[in-house]
C-alpha cells in the first residue's frame, strides 16, 4: 500500500465513481417520484395552516395510492445497479488483479504476467468473475432478505396483546449477527476466488473449490494477512467513529454546513482508507499464491555438537560408558 500507492488510488477511482453515479441516480430517481404525487389545492391549503394534525392528512392524502409506484421504482433501480455493478466490478477486478500479479513476477516478466492464460480464454475468464459477482450481489440480496426475516421474528416474539421488547430485540439482534457473519464469510471467499479466475484462469466453482483449497494448504497465512487487516479496519472504524463525534457535538455552536462538511471530510477518509486497506489484504492473497513458501529448516545434531576427527571431540568406540562398567 506504501510503495505502490497507485493500486489504492485505482480502488477508490472505480468504487467512489460507481457510488457517486448510486447517489446522483437514487435522488434523480427520488425527485421523479415527488414530481408524480399530485398536490390538489386542499393540500396545499392544509400544509400552510402550519397545524400538526392538518399537515399530517395532507402528507397521508398526497401519498396516498403511490406506495406500488415506489416498489416499482425499487426493484428497477436494484436490478440496474446490481447489473452495473457486476459488470464494473468485474472488468475492476481483472485490472487489479492482473496488476497486482506482474507486481509480485517483476517488471521483466510483465509479459509473462500478462500472458498467464491463452489469449482464446480471455472471454471465458471474464463470464467467471461474472460470476462471481453475480453471486456476491445475490447473497447480499439473502442477506437483506435475512435482515427482514430478523425484524418479523422480532415483532412475533413480542406481540401486541404482550409486549416484550427486550426479547424481541435479543432475537432480532442474534438473527441479524447470524445473517452478517455467514454473509461476511460467503463474501470473503467470493472476493479470494477472483483471485484465482485471473492468475490461472479457472471457472467461476473451480476459483471457489481453489480459494477453499489454499485456506487449507496456507491457513496461517491466509488467517494472518484477514486478522491483521481486520483488524486495521476495526482500528480505522473506530477513529473514524470517534473524530466524526467533535462536528457533532457541535452543531449547535458551529453552521450546519460547515457540520456536515466536517462529517463528510471524515467520513471519505475513512472510506479512502477502507479502500487502501481493502486492496493491501488482496495484495496479500496474490502474494501467497505467487510467493513461494519458505520453508522451515531444522538444525542437525551434526551441527549442533560437530564430531569431525580433526575437533578432538570423536567418541572413542573402545571407551567404557556407565552401563559398561562393573558394578
Amino acid at each position: 500500500m506504501l510503495r505502490r500507492p497507485s493500486f489504492g488510488l485505482a480502488e477508490i477511482a472505480w468504487r467512489w465513481s460507481f457510488g457517486t453515479a448510486c447517489w446522483l441516480l437514487l435522488a434523480f430517481s427520488f425527485f421523479e417520484y415527488l414530481n408524480t404525487l399530485p398536490v390538489t389545492r386542499g393540500d396545499l391549503l392544509l400544509l400552510r395552516t402550519r397545524q400538526p394534525r392538518l399537515i399530517s392528512e395532507a402528507i397521508a392524502h398526497i401519498f396516498r395510492g403511490s406506495g406500488s409506484r415506489v416498489i416499482e421504482t425499487i426493484i428497477v433501480l436494484a436490478v440496474a445497479l446490481a447489473i452495473g455493478w457486476i459488470a464494473i466490478a468485474s472488468f475492476a477486478r481483472a485490472a487489479t488483479i492482473k496488476a497486482l500479479l506482474a507486481h509480485f513476477e517483476g517488471p521483466e516478466n510483465l509479459p509473462a504476467a500478462q500472458s498467464r492464460i491463452p489469449s482464446g480464454k480471455g472471454e471465458w475468464r471474464l463470464r467467471s468473475l461474472f460470476g462471481l459477482n453475480f453471486f456476491r450481489v445475490a447473497t447480499t440480496l439473502a442477506a437483506t432478505v435475512g435482515c427482514l426475516a430478523a425484524l418479523l421474528l422480532g415483532g412475533a416474539v413480542s406481540p401486541a396483546d404482550n409486549p416484550a421488547p427486550g426479547s424481541a430485540f435479543l432475537v432480532f439482534l442474534s438473527v441479524v449477527l447470524l445473517v452478517w457473519l455467514v454473509w461476511s464469510v460467503m463474501n470473503w471467499f467470493l472476493s479470494l476466488a477472483a483471485v484465482f479466475v485471473v492468475a490461472e484462469g479457472r471457472d467461476t466453482f473451480g476459483s471457489i473449490a481453489a480459494a477453499i483449497a489454499l485456506c487449507r494448504a496456507r491457513a496461517g497465512s491466509v488467517f494472518a494477512a484477514g486478522t491483521w487487516f481486520g483488524l486495521a479496519h476495526i482500528v480505522a472504524f473506530v477513529l473514524a467513529t470517534s473524530v466524526v463525534a467533535f462536528p457533532l457535538g457541535l452543531a449547535g455552536v458551529l453552521p450546519a454546513g460547515i457540520v456536515f462538511g466536517g462529517v463528510l471530510l471524515v467520513t471519505l477518509l475513512y472510506l479512502a482508507v477502507a479502500d487502501f486497506l481493502y486492496v493491501g489484504r488482496l495484495a496479500a492473497y496474490v502474494a501467497i499464491l505467487e510467493l513461494p513458501e519458505i520453508p522451515v529448516v531444522a538444525e542437525t545434531a551434526t551441527e549442533i555438537f560437530p564430531s569431525s576427527p580433526q575437533t578432538g571431540n570423536a567418541i572413542d568406540q573402545n571407551e567404557l560408558i556407565l552401563s559398561d562398567s562393573p558394578a
